[in-house]
Formats: structure tokens, C-alpha cells, sequence
């Protein structure tokens, strides 16, 4: 009897077309979920009979609670090589191999520049009146030449996005709670000397921070009330890195010209959530990581890894 595996948040409905699943075919029957399902209670019902879940980025938690109904999973599959939402230590004690994929950070690097163009130049806003037949040109445009980007976090993502700021003419500044000169110099920007400077002095500020202990509501209210009244904030990272009420407040009583995000503190966002009517707000549903080559080496690599842990040697393991 074949096994059963289960892929969660197929929005697309893509994950068995873009990639090869015929090498686990014999063995393996596999059911594409499109719908999300948000609670613990549901996500125990749907998984009650499968052997394998293939889970997207870090949208579904699996804590000890979920993983302790779920008796009959044996393998748990995550897109990237970081989860922060599944319960390691519970998936060990009760017999689940966790595996990972790789993920490139060039997708959410060319998202992070398409909002933060699209806030500059007021895209949304001008293509909406083209198609209405509203009025011709409404916006002034702010400039990126000779304007300072300010990057909170400098790794692999942020580097990458410090260089097109670099390629476009702008100042580029950063800062981490454990940012080094080394490393700026390293990529060719300046070190902040401090996050408030960074946000006084950028005309754009863009987040790149992994989410931790040090870096949860690394932005609150006095944080965003140091921003110029003429600055953007871009967040493609985590939610969490924000004061979401905070923010909505600056949004709301223009203290900043706007916002781009793509990351927000319930996934999929609620249809009443106050994001989805925020005036100055460029929204998107998490799409820093949705393009065709990610989504290729997730599924393929997912592939990979059921037909590893058949032949009883797992690969990519996490946890």
C-alpha cells in the first residue's frame, strides 16, 4: 500500500507540475491542498491519515499539540533550511524525520526592490487611475539617485539588496545588533552608529533581520517616530520585527510617507484585518520567496528527500 503525503498551502496549485514526482510515484500518493487550513483542530482532522507533509516556508506551526495528534506522520518536509515553527524536539520524540530544502535569497532581494519602486514612484496608485480613467499623473516621484537607504540586517539578503541601492546611485547604511565595520566595508557600504541614526537620517529603511529574541519589535512607536516624515519603510522579512499597531498609527497619521509589506502577523490575512485598508500601505501576500525557481527546487528537493528517507538515509535533515 502506498504511503499518503499531504502538500500544504499549494495556493497555486502548482507543486506537482513544477516539478518531478514519478522517482516516488509507485509508492507515494500525493494531495495538493490549495486552501489554508488556520487552525491546530483542523490541520489534526485533514492530516489524521498521511504519512508525509510537505509544508511551505514557516506559514504552518507544527508544535508538540499538532504533532502528538498526527501518530501516523513519519516525515515532515519544510521549503528552506530554517523553521523556526516546528517543534524539533517533539518531532524526535515522536519518530518524525524533519527535512528541509534549499531556498535562493534572490527572490525576496528583486521583491524588496519591486515594492520599494513601486512606493517610490507611486505605481499602484497611477496604473489604478490609467485603468479608471482617472486623472493623468497625480504623483510626484521620490528619487532613489542621491537618496540614503537604510538596510537593518546585512546578510545574505541584505548585502544583495545594499548593492542594487549601490548600482542605483544611493548612500547605503547599516546596522545589526551585531553588525561589524569589517562586514560593511566587506559589501562596501557605511556601519550606522546606531539604529536611531539609521532611521533619522534614511530616506528609505528596509528590514533584513532573522527574527529573535534581540530583534522582536526591533521597530516600536519611537522607533518609527524618529523616521522622516518623507521616508518609506519596506518590511519583507518577518512581521514580528515591527510594532504592527505602531505601525498602522505612523501610517495612518502620516508621520511616514509609507509603507511596503509583505510579511504579516496572521498568514493568510484575515479579510477585516486593518492591513488591507491601511491609507500609504503597498501590500503583498508573502510573496518574497513565490517564483518558478525556488518553487522548482522546493518541490524537486521535497521529491529528493521522501525518496532519502524510503531508502532509510534522510538527507537535508533539520532540527
Amino acid at each position: 500500500m502506498r504511503l499518503r503525503c499531504a502538500v500544504l498551502d499549494d495556493f497555486q496549485d502548482v507543486a506537482t507540475s513544477v516539478a518531478d514526482w514519478s522517482p516516488v510515484g509507485d509508492r507515494v500518493e500525493v494531495t495538493s491542498f490549495t486552501e489554508h487550513f488556520a487552525t491546530e483542530d483542523e490541520l489534526a482532522e485533514v492530516l489524521a491519515d498521511f504519512d508525509i507533509v510537505v509544508t511551505l516556508r514557516e506559514r504552518v506551526p507544527f508544535p508538540a499539540s499538532l504533532l502528538d495528534r498526527l501518530p501516523r506522520l513519519k516525515l515532515l518536509v519544510a521549503s528552506g533550511m530554517r523553521n523556526s515553527v516546528i517543534d524539533h524536539a517533539a518531532a524526535e520524540r515522536g519518530g518524525v524525520t524533519v527535512c528541509g530544502t534549499q531556498s535562493s535569497p534572490t527572490p525576496p532581494v528583486e521583491l524588496t526592490w519591486a515594492l520599494l519602486l513601486g512606493l517610490a514612484r507611486g505605481i499602484v496608485t497611477e496604473n489604478n487611475a490609467l485603468r479608471a480613467g482617472g486623472p493623468w499623473q497625480s504623483t510626484v516621484g521620490a528619487d532613489l539617485h542621491g537618496r540614503r537607504l537604510g538596510l537593518l540586517g546585512l546578510g545574505k539578503i541584505g548585502s544583495r539588496v545594499a548593492q542594487v541601492g549601490l548600482a542605483f546611485g544611493m548612500e547605503v547604511t547599516a546596522w545589526s545588533p551585531h553588525l561589524t565595520k569589517e562586514r560593511t566595508d566587506e559589501v562596501g557600504v557605511e556601519l550606522a552608529p546606531s539604529k536611531d541614526e539609521l532611521l533619522r537620517t534614511s530616506d528609505y529603511v528596509s528590514l533584513h533581520l532573522v527574527l529573535g529574541e534581540t530583534t522582536r519589535g526591533v521597530l516600536g512607536a519611537a522607533d518609527l517616530a524618529l523616521m522622516k516624515p518623507t521616508a518609506y519603510l519596506v518590511n519583507t522579512s518577518r512581521s514580528a520585527l515591527v510594532d504592527q499597531d505602531a505601525l498602522l498609527n505612523a501610517l495612518h497619521e502620516a508621520r511616514i510617507a509609507g509603507a511596503a509589506v509583505d510579511v504579516f502577523d496572521t498568514e493568510p490575512l484575515p479579510a477585516d484585518h486593518p492591513m488591507r485598508t491601511a491609507p500609504r500601505l503597498l501590500a503583498t501576500p508573502h510573496l518574497g520567496y513565490v517564483s518558478q525557481r525556488n518553487y522548482r527546487t522546493y518541490y524537486t528537493q521535497a521529491v529528493e528527500n521522501i525518496e532519502a528517507y524510503l531508502a532509510g538515509t534522510p538527507i537535508r535533515r533539520l532540527g
